[in-house]
């Protein structure tokens, strides 16, 4: 009769696979779930220990086995579809918003493809093949991929930050906030902060910063709003020179389609219309920004928008009509 147990080095890698499933397993959890003793759990976890794995065991009724950090990091155990999710996440950061993080990414992805099964690399590179970024004006802003971490880390540790900042004309101020959450926007990283020398609550553009220092000053969190609503707000409206208020004539998803998410705040209103808070520092752009929607609007604010949609309007009105014989267009109506 065969025995269809499974060996040492099968049992290690299974034990292995649980403890990165979740944060803590008990002894006699483990020995259920794969078919073995506490003892023989203990001589395996031993086993680890000395691949390098940082396996911790507390004592007590709360006690148990957790994968803890070591000084480098150990080979990771990923199912078909983490390693597949991986491997494509790795081809977008290797374009993405972090500095540093293309060759690193690459770095990683090279390994990964390395030891792929073949079945999972024909997937990741069919879903590879599938992806293109789109270089241009509207490239990401890159970011300092050590200073990225060192905010994340003091927004979930709520401690102060201290950075060199640029506002828009290049002036350079100092900053002392309280960070509380980092909002991504595909070109850009926002940092939702209070700032403690203005009494308020500021966005922060991450590729405008400089010179981050991590303080140990631990604060209490105060009432805020939802950082992604916050911050798409100062984003669409309150950086430009006028902040545009519109009436649409079309349901929100509608408005909402024509339009980047970071580029525009679409609230419904009444049933067939909806509200369209957006800025910009050219009103005659602002205009046919609103014109590419394909619906009517009424304009709220500011004053000065709606004779510029007039005049907008009437010079594509003019643009429509038929060319004169040698080129020329019908003069225009005094």
């Amino acid at each position: 009769m065969t025995d269809s147990s499974p060996g040492p080095t099968e049992r290690v890698l299974a034990l292995l696979a649980l403890l990165q499933q979740r944060q803590t397993w008990s002894g006699s959890e483990l020995a259920e779930r794969l078919g073995t003793t506490t003892r023989t759990v203990r001589r395996d976890v031993d086993r680890l220990r000395e691949l390098g794995y940082p396996v911790n065991a507390t004592q007590g009724v709360a006690g148990g086995y957790r994968l803890g950090a070591g000084r480098a990091l150990p080979p990771l155990l990923l199912d078909d579809a983490e390693a597949v999710a991986v491997a494509v996440s790795l081809r977008l950061a290797a374009g993405g918003t972090v500095a540093g993080a293309s060759e690193a990414a690459l770095r990683a992805l090279t390994k990964l493809d390395q030891v792929l099964p073949s079945r999972l690399r024909h997937r990741v590179r069919g879903i590879h093949d599938s992806i293109s970024t789109l270089p241009g004006s509207a490239a990401a802003e890159a970011v300092d991929a050590d200073a990225l971490v060192a905010i994340a880390g003091a927004c979930r540790d709520q401690v102060r930050l201290e950075f060199a900042y640029a506002d828009r004309s290049g002036a350079g101020t100092q900053r002392r906030v309280e960070p509380y959450a980092l909002v991504a926007t595909g070109r850009r990283w926002y940092l939702m902060a209070y700032d403690l020398d203005r009494d308020d609550w500021r966005t922060f553009r991450l590729d405008r910063l400089g010179e981050v220092h991590v303080g140990t000053w631990r604060f209490t969190a105060r009432e805020h709003e939802d950082p992604v609503t916050y911050v798409h707000r100062s984003v669409t409206s309150s950086p430009y020179a006028h902040q545009v208020l519109v009436r649409f004539h079309a349901a929100a998803a509608k408005v909402r389609a024509a339009y980047p998410v970071a580029a525009v705040s679409v609230e419904p209103e009444a049933e067939g219309t909806c509200l369209l808070r957006t800025g910009g520092d050219d009103l005659a752009m602002v205009a046919v920004y609103l014109g590419v929607a394909g619906h009517d609007f009424d304009v709220l604010e500011p004053p000065g928008l709606a004779e510029v949609c007039a005049a907008v309007g009437r010079r594509f009105e003019r643009a429509g009509r038929p060319a004169r014989a040698g080129g020329g267009r019908p003069q225009r109506g005094r």
